[in-house]
């Protein structure tokens, strides 16, 4: 007996300090917002928030307000619904609130990359010089210089009309925009090794298209590989799909080509000055293919489909359009070379940038976390101030709490071109209760976490938007078909992608 009693002891001690790991036993403190724990340790209300994130939020909403803290698979995410609160989260310092622990677990699980301990500062100022400033117009032209391959290489000489063709709208978007990206950041084929100008363009065109084909398998296993669900099976796909793109974004591969953009060059650069080896610095170029990448075609398939939805909108966005054309010398006509569009042109487009504002409201959902470093205290637009635990995460869903919210957005589930902008040309300002929002539509994040990528991955889609609607004519094979659903395995991820893709038919004018 003497034996079986210290033997007991120690496995009650141990079940209740796994069950106290498991967060079987936390409890609301009084200052705390309101607390769900679900009743399975650690997992929590994981499959609940896996099946619909958006549905799950809206239910927790319902019951607790703006506030809740919730358990999802080991972790405590306290969601603020507020975005009243917004400024100040995203303003706290980085000693109290941090993203890149969280986001560090993350890109090691869905790209293999362990992040450097390369000077932050020095990769933003990168980002500010390649993705923002001067060097921004290179990136453009650069884009608007593939997408003319990709999509004007066989303009009509005026004599006969081109025939109608017809693909899928979601296929299409994403293989134009996926490809010509791509080539404007990581260069194109060597003309000392393809020896002239059409072999090279032509390799390009087969080389772009087989990277496609290999990124949707990869973005179709996204969702639950960050999730870390996947069958045995698909594990061994991702794999294998990681090692084609280490491969094919190696260091080696890439001193073969020519025109890579400097932003992709110069990060490269300071990680090899900083010690990273070249496999991890493969890594690396895949996780900026994937940032780079993942969400403009899909961006712009909504933003054509709800544009060919809306004739009205069809007209004004291309009247807009072609309206700056001629104001700089340039007229789309049979017979005539393709146009080039600039990144200030790009800047003379309210209608259109409120088109594509307007698109990223409805499907842009993107969770922003961050780690409390340190007990936080936060009040909420109501008075009441709460006590976020050391430990825990904060998200925030800005889709539900300010997107799709009708005090902010009248009627937020149907698409209105021009509801960014006012009569005059200028943006509007949006209110809830009466007071002005800041934080009315955040597709790209904000504050620290912010989307470097931004202004080129809108202007992608403006070139993109505008080829199209100037050198193109295009409809819906069925006139009346419903815009589809969202895919809700994608709630968190950026863009929300169709349960199905919609045909329609094109020609080159």
């Amino acid at each position: 007996m003497a034996f079986w009693v210290p033997l007991l002891c120690t496995l009650l001690a141990s079940l209740l300090g796994g069950l106290y790991l498991l967060g079987a036993f936390r409890s609301r403190r009084p200052d705390e917002p309101p607390l769900e724990k679900g009743v399975i340790p650690w997992l929590g209300y994981a499959l609940d928030f896996r099946k619909n994130s958006s549905e799950f939020l809206k239910k927790m909403q319902r019951k607790h307000g703006d506030i809740f803290t919730v358990l999802i698979g080991g972790y405590y995410f306290t969601f603020v619904m507020d975005p009243f609160c917004f400024g100040a989260i995203v303003k706290e310092s980085r000693s109290k609130l941090d993203f890149t622990a969280f986001a560090t677990k993350l890109v090691l699980r869905v790209f293999g990359y362990k992040p450097s301990d390369v000077d932050r500062s020095t990769i933003h100022a990168l980002n500010t010089k390649h993705l923002m400033g001067d060097g921004l117009n290179l990136l453009t032209q650069a884009t608007m210089d593939n997408f003319q391959k990709l999509m004007l290489s066989k303009l009509s000489s005026g004599e006969e009309k081109q025939p109608w063709q017809e693909a899928s709208l979601f296929h299409y978007c994403y293989n134009i925009l996926f490809r010509a990206g791509y080539l404007a950041l990581y260069g194109t084929e060597s003309l000392q090794r393809a020896g002239n100008k059409e072999k090279a363009h032509e390799q390009d065109l087969i080389h772009s298209n087989q990277l496609f084909t290999e990124f949707r398998k990869y973005d179709h296993l996204f969702p639950r590989l960050a999730y870390a669900v996947l069958p045995p099976k698909d594990k061994m796909e991702v794999e294998r799909l990681k090692r084609f793109f280490w491969h094919a974004l190696s260091v080696s591969k890439s001193s073969q080509k020519d025109n890579i953009s400097r932003w992709i060059s110069e990060q490269d650069q300071l990680l090899a000055e900083n010690g990273v080896p070249d496999y991890m610095r493969d890594r690396f170029k895949f996780m900026m293919l994937w940032a780079s990448q993942g969400n403009t075609g899909p961006t712009a398939f909504w933003l054509l489909l709800y544009l060919m939805k809306h004739p009205e909108a069809m007209k004004a966005v291309k009247g807009e359009v072609e309206k700056v054309l001629r104001e700089h010398g340039q007229e789309v006509k049979p017979g005539s070379p393709p146009v080039n569009i600039t990144r200030d042109m790009l800047n003379l487009t309210p209608l259109l940038d409120s088109a594509v504002e307007e698109t990223l409201r409805l499907v842009a959902a993107p969770i922003l976390i961050r780690t409390v470093l340190q007990d936080l205290s936060l009040k909420v637009s109501g008075g009441t101030e709460y006590t976020l635990r050391k430990g825990d995460c904060l998200a925030l869903f800005p889709h539900l709490s300010v997107q799709m919210n009708p005090e902010i957005h009248p009627e937020p589930h149907k698409f209105k071109y021009d509801r960014f902008v006012n009569p005059d040309g200028t943006k509007k300002d949006f209110y809830k209760n009466g007071k002005r929002l800041k934080y009315f539509n955040m597709p790209w994040g904000a504050g620290v976490s912010i989307c470097p990528g931004r202004f080129f991955a809108t202007a992608e889609i403006k070139l993109f938007v505008s080829l199209i609607l100037t050198h193109y004519d295009l409809e819906l094979v069925n006139g009346e078909e419903e815009i589809p659903p969202l895919d809700v395995s994608r709630w968190g991820f950026g863009i929300m992608q169709p349960v199905h893709d919609v045909r329609f038919r094109y020609r080159l004018r």
